[in-house]
């Protein structure tokens, strides 16, 4: 039989204490549950297993998955760059065109008028031209007078008809060749969009995955980069290829070598190229412009432009050219190590210049 409340309140029980009203309808609920039948009492739930830990093999695939990744945003990076510096140089050229178009149009305009008034004067003379009005006179020296003048008007006529022509003919390649480039810069902005497609979904993919990880993990991961980077940089070493480099930086090298260490710390990101933030060939192009010295925004054309050197004649401020594909550059430093714009989430940083596939050397001052 339940209790009530007046029972409760007034109930001092074996400690002899009276129970508030709060106390007293906890207890009622209490004896509520307890008293109704068939009530089932859910067993503590127990908490989520932990995930297993990766071991070092399955981690080392995944650093080689993600590397491939970034490669690949990489290699999509540069054809960006690439399509980008030729939409601005089309700009300019359209720009240009565009400018003579209208001075060609606004010369045409002023022909058209001298050309429309001489017209309007023969129509005035009967048909017939001043001068040749003046060669009919019986005055020999209104004839040589007007002879002379007929010369010099036949001369200005051809000469103007043929400028309005030559200044036709312009106008027509002008706009021919605006057409031209219109197209090609519609095409090159495609090729951008499509760059920067692959690359967002590149780095997203790449992104994806590392999110997967514990933070334990990610801490191990990153240790294999840095040891599959140091693997790399011990054989190149051992390999005695230092015995043979050292070459002094020149003045340019210098100032080049000495903007690019002043963005250490710097996030990369992919198209930049500073102030604050880079990706690989956006460093070391505006490096070498702070040097003074101009040359190809993307990685692939700094290998395809700037004269080759070999490896052992190197020396610092040359740009190293990395993987087959020419997809990535750093800077060389001097003692086999590099500056550079690594990869997304990663900033400019030194490592060796043998932790990565060396492809060659290029020398923008030589």
């Amino acid at each position: 039989m339940l209790l009530t409340v007046n029972q409760l309140w007034g109930w001092r029980g074996v400690t002899g204490k009276r129970y508030s009203t709060a106390t007293a309808v906890a207890l009622i609920c209490a004896a509520t549950v307890l008293a109704a039948p068939g009530t089932a009492f859910a067993r503590p739930a127990k908490p989520p297993a932990s995930p297993t830990p990766r071991t070092d093999t399955s981690l080392e695939q995944v650093r080689k998955e993600i590397d491939d990744l970034y490669h690949d945003a990489g290699v999509a990076t540069d054809a960006y760059n690439a399509a980008e510096e030729k939409a601005d140089k089309q700009s300019e050229q359209i720009v240009k065109l565009a400018k003579d178009i209208a001075d060609g149009q606004a010369k045409l305009k002023k022909l058209q008028a001298r050309a429309g008034a001489a017209a309007r004067a023969q129509y005035r003379g009967g048909g017939m031209p001043d001068e040749a009005q003046l060669m009919l006179s019986e005055d020999p020296g209104q004839f040589l007078d007007g002879a002379g003048r007929m010369r010099q008007g036949e001369k200005a006529t051809k000469g103007m008809l043929t400028e309005l022509e030559r200044t036709q003919d312009d106008l027509r390649i002008y706009a021919k060749d605006a057409t031209a480039r219109w197209k090609k810069l519609e095409a090159n902005r495609k090729a951008k969009a499509a760059s920067k497609k692959k690359i967002k979904k590149k780095i997203a993919a790449a992104e994806k995955i590392e999110s997967t990880l514990e933070k334990k993990e990610r801490d191990r991961l990153r240790k294999l980069e840095e040891a599959a980077a140091l693997k790399k940089q011990s054989a190149w070493v051992s390999s005695g290829v230092l015995k043979d480099i050292d070459g002094k930086a020149s003045p340019q090298g210098r100032k080049a070598i000495e903007f690019a260490t002043a963005q250490i710390g710097k996030p990369y990101v992919w198209g930049a190229e500073g102030p604050g933030s880079y990706d690989c060939s956006g460093l070391t192009s505006k490096a070498w412009s702070a040097a003074g010295r101009g040359i190809p925004r993307t990685s692939q054309e700094q290998w395809k432009q700037l004269p080759h050197v070999d490896v052992k004649n190197m020396r610092p401020g040359d740009l190293i050219i990395y993987h087959s594909d020419a997809s990535h550059v750093g800077m060389y430093l001097g003692d086999g190590a590099i500056v550079h714009a690594p990869r997304p989430g990663r900033n400019v940083t030194i490592t060796g210049a043998g932790s990565m596939q060396i492809l060659g050397v290029v020398r923008p001052d030589k």
